[in-house]
């Protein structure tokens, strides 16, 4: 695989998405590169997975808007859909999986972040979901997750300004389990992770199953992977999409649809 790699030791997995030039943005290849390793993953001699971005400035950054900028309505229900589809794999995985956010985790890696079941963050890191600003919705769940998590005034305050989170205000609000220093995160991660693993394997699982059917786990997003269709025949979509890409502000929003 070109972008996302995966190693175990001791029965735990280490997922590393390796996109750093992008700070490791989701494109459609990181996206099905993620699910053929959900696959082997789930199916692995594992007790607990960490997932982790490549570098000290990003654990995912966001969805890649090169590549969504120019989608139709049909290409950005198929784009949200795949991702959905992986969110779904990372939350639906037998064993325990810790996000290890090592920096920015912005859009689809916050989404990404939100799947796991437990989050631990370097000092350096900041959560948010700017889709909005850029004429779109989260696409991958995250709403949904982020509801769950801080509760749903919460949770929309957040998805209607897109306003970034630091690390520790995110441990207050319950979207973070731990902050630690960058260069202590690696090592929290398999320590927890470790102690995970020390507990029966079959009693773990079962854990986390009831946990997930009791928090309402696994909502169907059909209706996400519409509007979030839908942003895709608006103007606003396109024009902030090309200002983000040219780094410059948008034109201010109109509504309208596109011609």
């Amino acid at each position: 695989m070109e972008f996302v790699t995966f190693q175990s030791e001791n029965q735990i997995g280490l997922l590393t998405i390796n996109r750093p030039e992008a700070l490791n943005a989701l494109n459609s290849q990181v996206i099905s590169e993620l699910s053929e390793l959900m696959t082997e993953i789930a199916a692995a001699d594992i007790r607990c997975l960490i997932i982790t971005g490549t570098g000290e400035k990003a654990f995912v950054a966001g969805a890649d808007i090169g590549e969504m900028k120019e989608l139709s309505a049909d290409g950005a229900a198929a784009f949200s859909k795949a991702g959905n589809a992986v969110m779904d794999q990372v939350e639906a995985l037998p064993m325990p999986v810790i996000a290890a956010v090592n920096g920015y985790a912005l859009g689809g890696g916050c989404e990404l972040a939100l799947a796991c079941d437990i989050r631990i963050a370097s000092a350096n890191a900041v959560f948010a979901l700017p889709e909005v600003s850029l004429g779109i919705m989260p696409g991958y769940g995250g709403v949904q997750r982020l509801n769950r998590m801080v509760g749903l005034a919460k949770a929309k305050e957040l998805a209607f300004t897109t306003n970034r989170i630091k690390a520790e205000e995110a441990k207050v609000l319950g979207l973070v389990n731990h902050v630690v220093r960058q260069a202590d995160l690696m090592d929290t991660c398999i320590k927890m992770a470790g102690k995970i693993a020390e507990n029966a394997p079959f009693a773990v699982r079962a854990v986390k199953q009831v946990a997930n059917a009791s928090a309402g786990v696994n909502d169907t997003h059909g209706l996400e992977i519409q509007v979030f269709a839908d942003c895709f025949d608006t103007e606003d979509q396109y024009n902030a999409m090309t200002a983000f890409i040219e780094k410059r502000k948008p034109e201010a929003f109109t509504g309208k649809a596109k011609e």
